[in-house]
């Protein structure tokens, strides 16, 4: 698994307090952060002192109650991070490079012949000042090795010793110009042997890896074609090269941004640059992988020519444009079309599979709460494809349907469909065109269920693909938008790879309905509404059973957001188990959607209604109770009720009583 990136945490971090700085600093060096990090964070500090950070850094070593990245999370929190749902970036960094990939053609290279230049031209002191300033900051230690002995078979010359390494970029760049000269400013060399440096910064007390405080370039040599072909090809790759140097020999030394923020990270980084070098004709001297290695020095002279700086900056900006720019190469996507060229060709429409609806290879969503019966609808659906009839008043294409069934077992889902038959009086003379999936209990998530349904379906002649429900095979966070991209994804892959259409249902989110829009019912992120081709919602409508009907039908309005189609006028229909029919009487033309405003202020009329009626109920019972034979006064009634008679004369007058002397004339 991919290390989690704590250094953009450091932003919600002060390091102004001593102890804040020092766990911080620990628990960088403890998850194998380089000391550079920790700097670069400090000098956000008035406190920050130059050099500091080194000196404490190596006494954090050997630490036997260590601080680890859990402590930086912590203070990150409290500074007002919040983790990410998604990825910290669209392509990973680390991304496997696809191993057909090649970009150069050897055939066909621009080499330029590579000049060295004249003894009156060259100025090595600036060459090494360039280099230097590419590379490096002012106060960064930086490691030299000017002395050179024979190797053991006294073939070449072999840097003599670790060099020095104790010297700031500053300092070197001072006395380079203060001297004039290499040898006055860094050391005297053999011209024979030329010249080394190390091209990470160093901690000053050391020339290892272990003495490496940022891990930001590696070595990119070769010997196995020329150094003008060598340039050809690192310039057509676009590597991310800070400095391109001439070795004085067989090869030229570039020194690539690799920009890791762990070693472990800079040698996975460095294994796939290298990779991908060699796939393209630059087999790279493996031996040169190493943070601390050593390379040629600009600015001196070997075996009679000169280490010369060809190049500072060239290339892409650093890793992460470097490999984002090279992966895009081979991204798969097609090309850009003109649409000048199919304006009087165009290509045919894909056929439409829910007439006015959907068409085959495109996607649906069916949503609705849990009583709505989608899941009679799908399978009506899925008859309706099968026996060339019509649903919910759309006609149907006849084909082939996969029906994937995830929460029924295998029995009550075969009994259903074939009560849904018979409900529908349909004769099952096609009934081999459904082929039914039965996976509860064996269902797995979506991204992997799409591969093993593609193998199911692909080449088969199926024209629709049903999955009955979505929510077994969700991934990631329902609300997560970036999340629900990935998840709804699988169903492009199915309907690409297939060219069947895929009709899924989802459920309604909590809460009453009637007041939101079709495409923001449906529970989780606004991804399901916006994804799907054609979106269907069903909720339920406020209406009472007609005289004569079942009383154990619900009523329901479906209505469509579609992207191919026209909206259509929304279809209200009776569900009576098992099936939905339509309405035909008119009736629920003029209901209410259940939640909306019109249904509360119906419910509100009707309540006042009741309360009337109820009054009306009790006066007339006060009134029979009351009655000996004599006239009734409102003073009777009032003391009948305990209220005043202000308040019974109010309602006899509401309710329609006419009241003449204090006496009630009854209706």
């Amino acid at each position: 698994m991919e290390q989690f990136n704590l250094v953009p945490l450091l932003d919600y971090i002060s390091p102004d307090d001593y102890e804040t700085w020092v766990s911080v600093g620990m628990a960088l060096q403890h998850e194998g952060y380089s000391c550079a990090i920790w700097d670069d964070w400090s000098k956000k500090s008035s406190k920050y002192h130059p050099g500091e950070c080194p000196k404490k850094w190596r006494s954090f070593r050997g630490d036997p109650r260590p601080v680890t990245g859990a402590t930086i999370t912590d203070l990150a929190k409290r500074g007002g991070w919040k983790p990410k749902t998604g990825d910290d970036y669209a392509l990973s960094w680390d991304a496997e490079i696809n191993d057909e990939l090649v970009i150069v053609d050897k055939n066909y290279l621009e080499v330029e012949t590579l000049k060295e230049p004249t003894t009156e031209n060259w100025k090595p002191v600036d060459e090494i000042i360039d280099y230097l300033s590419a590379l490096f900051h002012e106060d960064e230690h930086v490691g030299f090795v000017m002395e050179s002995i024979d190797n053991a078979e006294k073939t070449k010359k072999v840097p003599a010793s670790a060099g020095s390494y104790a010297l700031t970029v500053g300092e070197v760049i001072r006395k380079l110009r203060k001297y004039n000269s290499v040898r006055e400013a860094i050391g005297d060399y053999d011209e024979k042997g030329g010249a080394w440096v190390r091209f990470n910064p160093l901690d000053g007390h050391g020339a290892k890896d272990a003495n490496v405080t940022d891990y930001r370039f590696t070595l990119v040599e070769s010997d196995d074609t020329s150094p003008e072909e060598q340039i050809a090809i690192i310039k057509q790759l676009e590597l991310p090269v800070a400095a391109l140097v001439y070795s004085g020999k067989k090869s030229v030394h570039a020194i690539v941004h690799i920009d890791a923020y762990t070693e472990s990270e800079y040698r996975k980084r460095v294994d796939q640059l290298y990779e991908i070098c060699e796939k393209n004709g630059l087999k790279v001297d493996a031996k040169t992988r190493n943070p601390s290695r050593l390379s040629r020095l600009p600015g001196v002279i070997r075996n009679g020519h000169k280490q010369f700086l060809v190049a500072t900056n060239i290339g892409r900006k650093d890793y992460k444009e470097w490999l984002e720019w090279f992966t895009s190469l081979n991204d798969d996507l097609p090309e850009l079309e003109d649409l000048s060229e199919v304006w009087d060709d165009m290509p045919e429409l894909a056929p439409e599979l829910i007439h006015g609806v959907l068409r085959q290879g495109h996607k649906m969503l069916i949503s609705g709460p849990s009583k709505a019966g989608k899941s009679f609808a799908l399978i009506e659906l899925a008859i309706a494809i099968a026996e060339n009839q019509k649903w919910l008043g759309f006609s149907c294409t006849q084909g082939k349907v996969a029906y994937v069934n995830l929460e029924l077992d295998r029995a009550s889902c075969l009994h259903r469909f074939k009560d849904v038959y018979q409900a529908l009086k349909i004769p099952p003379k096609n009934i081999k065109n459904i082929q039914i999936w039965n996976l509860r209990g064996k269902a797995e998530p979506m991204d992997k269920l799409a591969g093993k349904l593609i193998r199911r379906v692909k080449d088969k002649g199926f024209i629709a693909a049903i999955i009955d429900p979505i929510y077994k095979v969700i991934t990631g966070d329902e609300n997560a938008a970036d999340q629900m991209a990935k998840f709804c994804n699988q169903f492009d892959r199915v309907v690409s790879e297939c060219g069947c259409a895929v009709i899924y249902c989802h459920h309604h989110s909590k809460g009453q309905q009637g007041m939101k829009k079709a495409m923001d019912r449906a529970s989780g992120s606004g991804v399901f509404a916006r994804d799907p081709d054609a979106m269907l919602d069903m909720i339920e409508l406020t209406s009472e059973p007609l005289p004569g009907e079942p009383d154990t039908r619900s009523a329901w309005r479906i209505t469509g957001v579609l992207r191919e189609f026209k909206s259509f006028s929304p279809v209200n229909v009776w569900f009576d188990w098992p099936v939905h029919t339509i309405d035909t009487s008119g009736v629920l033309a003029m209901a209410s959607e259940e939640g909306s405003l019109t249904a509360k202020q119906d419910r509100g009329r009707q309540a006042q209604i009741d309360k009337k009626n109820r009054r009306q109920d009790e006066i007339e019972d006060a009134i029979n109770a009351l009655d000996m034979g004599e006239e009734i006064t409102v003073k009777e009634l009032a003391n009948y009720f305990g209220k005043n008679e202000k308040t019974i004369r109010n309602d006899l007058k509401e309710l329609g009583y006419e009241v003449k002397n204090n006496v009630v004339i009854r209706k």
